[in-house]
């Protein structure tokens, strides 16, 4: 073999000059479209012949039926095809329609994107967050959001689907090859232009009737006018000379007003209108208005906590939920006034500064709770109906000043546990309690039922310890005796360890009930309402009483002391003898 290592030599400059003008004729690079030649065509493949390659490009059938374009193949057809590899591992070229045909869509969209372009397509279907658009021109599939489908929410969009129309592309993403269109700003934009002729209409001084609100804003009102070709915003401070903090406080949906033109903003598209300027400011003589004194008020807004009232066209004031009445707490508005209602109520604040009137509803009725302190002063007796009852009190009715009075478990019975004494009372009873205290200024009244009974503790105002009483044996248990003393209802316990001396003898069990005994009083406290009772006590008061007489202390062990007399006859026999 013969090896040229002079490259200066003419055939060897020649061959470098005819290799160059040849590549220089024919570019092909990967990564772009070429076209293609059709030289061949089977029942599986179509074979290209694309200059400047070393081997023809082969495209499957299937690819092209399923781009529609194979019918319209024949041998000499020219079709563009993206080169994906020049060679591949078997020495073949790889060429692709289908993405060749999605680059030049792709740059298509983006010539109107950068141009800022509408395209056309048609909403093919409904997906999640939005529907699914087609490019009429390139077949392209695009997102659009729910949000930007219209400038009003639409319920159906049926009437929308498939037909070409109007989008604005509003993002493209080339990585990903996402495109995201919007019909709404397709809409807004021509809303636009017609909106820059409906304002030249306005100027300032102009007055807008029949205005219907539409909607709150927290720093306005927007009404629609002339039967809804233009919205309008009246800010808060433009609604009412009086100081308001939301719109819904004066205004109901779908209500009409007159409007006062302010302000027109061309460049914004925006008209600016009040209402309070229709109208002299009322706050200029509120000096003719007094603290305390009855007015007449109409309603004119009913909210969760009050309702406003006007005490003139123009002039309006708060009547809060509080203010209502003296006896229900938390009532509602709604259950006591319509719109359009004029009542009494008392003006008990005027604040120029604020421009704010506070009034109320209630100071117009005597307060029922002076009425009461009045008529059942502390002591005296009352009786009405149960209204309510929960774990640890119960409510009653006094029907004649429709006042809810307070009766705790406690105050039911001097004897019974409050809880099982709660469990005898139902809603409706009819009872009697006595009035234990009355705060005006909370609007509280607490009663009770024991009181309007006699007091068994009574019984132990005459007595003192070491004092003896009977008592009668209700039952017995582990922890001692329940007796009740004769002469009172007030059941009492003898603690196991007091029934007697001897530990052999206090048994419980000794006892079924029924027996009478006697007891001593170990304990007694009137103001604390204690008195505790002893057998034993009264067993060591004995024994002391007969050893201070016979000097022999007494052991007590059977009772109840049947041996007593039998030691005191014998110590008497010994003394004799």
């Amino acid at each position: 073999m013969e090896i040229y290592k002079d490259l200066n030599t003419k055939a060897s400059k020649d061959f470098e000059q005819l290799l160059n003008s040849q590549l220089s004729k024919i570019k092909i690079e990967e990564g772009n479209i070429i076209d293609g030649t059709v030289t061949k065509i089977t029942s599986k493949f179509v074979f290209l012949f694309v200059e400047g390659l070393k081997s023809e490009p082969v495209l499957d059938i299937n690819e092209l039926k399923t781009l529609n374009i194979n019918d319209k193949l024949k041998v000499g057809s020219k079709i563009p095809v993206f080169l994906e590899k020049i060679e591949d591992r078997n020495g073949d070229v790889v060429v692709s329609v289908t993405k060749a045909q999605k680059i030049k869509q792709w740059r298509q969209l983006e010539k109107a994107f950068e141009k800022n372009e509408p395209i056309i397509g048609k909403i093919t279907s409904k997906c999640k967050g939005g529907v699914i658009v087609e490019h009429v021109d390139t077949g392209s599939l695009m997102f659009c959001p729910g949000s930007q489908i219209s400038d009003k929410p639409l319920k159906d969009i049926s009437h929308l689907m498939n037909e070409p129309q109007k989008f604005a592309l509003i993002k493209l993403d080339k990585i990903r090859g996402n495109a995201c269109v919007s019909r709404r700003q397709i809409i807004s934009s021509n809303r636009k232009e017609d909106k820059a002729k409906i304002i030249e209409k306005y100027k300032v001084g102009d007055i807008i009737k029949d205005a219907v609100v539409k909607g709150y804003s927290s720093f306005g009102c927007f009404f629609g006018v002339n039967n809804g070709e233009l919205d309008v915003l009246v800010h808060l401070q433009e609604i009412s000379y009086s100081r308001i903090n939301h719109p819904d406080e004066i205004f109901n949906i779908g209500e009409r007003h007159s409007l006062l033109v302010i302000s027109v903003d061309k460049e914004k598209l925006q008209v600016g209108c009040s209402i309070k300027q229709l109208s002299p400011d009322p706050f200029e003589h509120i000096s003719n208005y007094e603290l305390n004194k009855l007015y007449k008020v109409k309603v004119v807004k009913i909210t969760d906590y009050g309702c406003f009232c006007e005490l003139e066209p123009g002039l309006s004031t708060l009547l809060h939920s509080s203010e209502l009445s003296w006896t229900k707490k938390n009532v509602s508005a709604k259950k006591l006034f319509k719109i359009g209602d004029v009542i009494d109520c008392v003006i008990t604040e005027i604040d120029k500064d604020k421009r704010r009137v506070a009034i109320s509803h209630r100071l117009t009725k005597e307060n029922p709770y002076e009425l009461l302190e009045k008529k059942y002063p502390v002591g005296s007796e009352i009786s009405g109906k149960i209204s309510s009852i929960n774990e640890y009190a119960i409510y009653v009715k006094m029907e004649e000043l429709d006042i809810d009075v307070f009766l705790h478990s406690n105050d039911l019975s001097y004897t019974g546990n409050p809880e099982e004494e709660l469990k005898k009372y139902k809603k409706g009873d009819e009872i009697k309690a006595k009035v234990l205290e009355i705060k005006k200024e909370e609007q509280k009244v607490r009663v009770g039922l024991k009181q309007t009974l006699e007091d068994p503790f009574n019984y132990f105002k005459t007595k003192k310890i070491n004092d003896v009483i009977t008592v009668k044996v209700i039952s017995s248990d582990n922890k001692g005796l329940l007796v009740k003393a004769e002469g009172s209802s007030l059941e009492l316990l003898i603690k196991k360890s007091q029934i007697a001396i001897n530990s052999a003898d206090a048994r419980p069990s000794r006892f079924v009930g029924g027996e009478r005994i006697d007891a001593a009083i170990s304990d007694l406290n009137i103001e604390k309402r204690k008195v505790s009772i002893s057998i034993k006590l009264l067993e060591e008061l004995q024994n002391k009483e007969a050893v201070s007489k016979f000097s022999s202390p007494l052991s007590g062990k059977n009772l109840p002391f049947s041996s007593l007399s039998d030691k005191l006859k014998k110590n008497k026999d010994n003394s004799e003898k």
